[in-house]
């Protein structure tokens, strides 16, 4: 049966060939940090269920093996900080055509090079609802159980795999070539890429760690709260800012409708919760707009397009972003409440 850790194994087995060709680039001035940088993110990502297994057996127990199987997760990715920290993930070489053949290569092509970006979410869509309404397939391929997830992963795996075949037949490249173009994207993200990961595992130790209860309890203790407009006000502001902490609304989103929205807006206010959770989550989307730490938004456009201003995205969104939080104030305040 095809397990969620077959696509952690993929992922990671990219990563350890986009660490080999970086090590074997003589061009890049960093090559043995930039591949390090990839390779120790790669071992992350083939940390399964083996591993577990094998950490239990060495230290006797599940509890400590896993524990210290964890603190090894940590410890790599402080070396993967480190390592970013200081500058050690650079651009090479990646053995691209010319400019000028580029251009005779899009003439050729036309509008065919959508094809393999679009074949991807037709795949996609195709998979998801063929898992979904074929009796018996989704267990066949999957096994017993609830599997939503990963039937939309599994379907996005098929639609990549087709895309990239597409692709090599278009180009008439070979398969290494997509590996240094996998690379090439890599470098120019640099440290960013790993950002989403990270602020998703951020989240929930914040969570853990009863943020929540103290963000409640420092809101109803110092915030003059019992008004109605500075509870809403203190509400979708502190989603934008945790949003901007954070980088991801998902992720502030849990934090501060426990600590603020559910206690006071709902609880304390009688507001309307599906009005709360619609504007609050609009938000934090507000502060998606303003953040570096939104990499996937923010940052990667500006290194994908060669921005000479990293922040350039930011800098463009921000009225927006001040703008729209405004507005979502008096959308909560006069639509909550009704």
């Amino acid at each position: 049966m095809f397990q969620q850790q077959y696509l952690m194994w993929l992922a990671g087995l990219i990563l350890l060939v986009v660490a080999v060709l970086s090590w074997r680039d003589s061009h890049n001035p960093r090559r043995f940090t930039t591949g390090l940088f990839w390779a120790l993110y790669g071992l992350i990502f083939l940390v399964g269920d083996w591993t577990t297994q094998l950490m239990s057996a060495l230290f006797g127990t599940t509890e400590l093996g896993t524990r210290y199987l964890h603190i090894g997760v940590g410890v790599l990715v402080v070396a993967m900080a480190l390592i970013a920290g200081c500058g050690g993930v650079r651009l090479g070489r990646y053995h691209q055509r010319s400019d000028e053949e580029k251009q005779v290569s899009a003439r050729r092509l036309g509008n065919r090079l959508f094809l393999p970006a679009l074949a991807i979410p037709v795949v996609t869509v195709i998979g998801v609802l063929a898992f979904n309404h074929i009796p018996g397939l989704q267990e066949a391929v999957f096994g017993a159980g609830n599997h939503a997830t990963l039937v939309t992963l599994f379907s996005m795996m098929i639609g990549c795999l087709l895309g990239w075949l597409i692709a090599l037949k278009l180009t008439h490249e070979k398969p290494v070539q997509s590996m240094q173009e996998t690379r090439r994207l890599l470098d120019a993200i640099g440290w960013a890429f790993i950002l989403p990961q990270i602020l998703a595992t951020l989240g929930l130790l914040f969570t853990s760690a009863g943020v929540g209860s103290a963000i409640s309890h420092l809101t109803e203790n110092y915030l003059a709260v019992d008004n109605r407009f500075v509870a809403v006000t203190v509400y979708a502001v502190g989603m934008a800012l945790l949003t901007m902490v954070m980088g991801n609304a998902f992720a502030a989103f849990p934090i501060i409708t426990a600590g603020v929205g559910i206690p006071i807006l709902v609880l304390q206010h009688h507001g309307d919760p599906a009005v709360m959770a619609a504007i609050g989550m609009f938000s934090g989307y507000c502060g998606t707009l303003m953040t570096p730490m939104a990499a996937n938004f923010n940052i990667v456009p500006a290194a994908l397009l060669e921005l000479p201003d990293r922040n350039a995205v930011i800098k463009a969104q921000v009225p927006t972003g001040v703008l729209l939080l405004i507005v979502n104030v008096f959308l909560l305040y006069f639509l909550m409440f009704r």
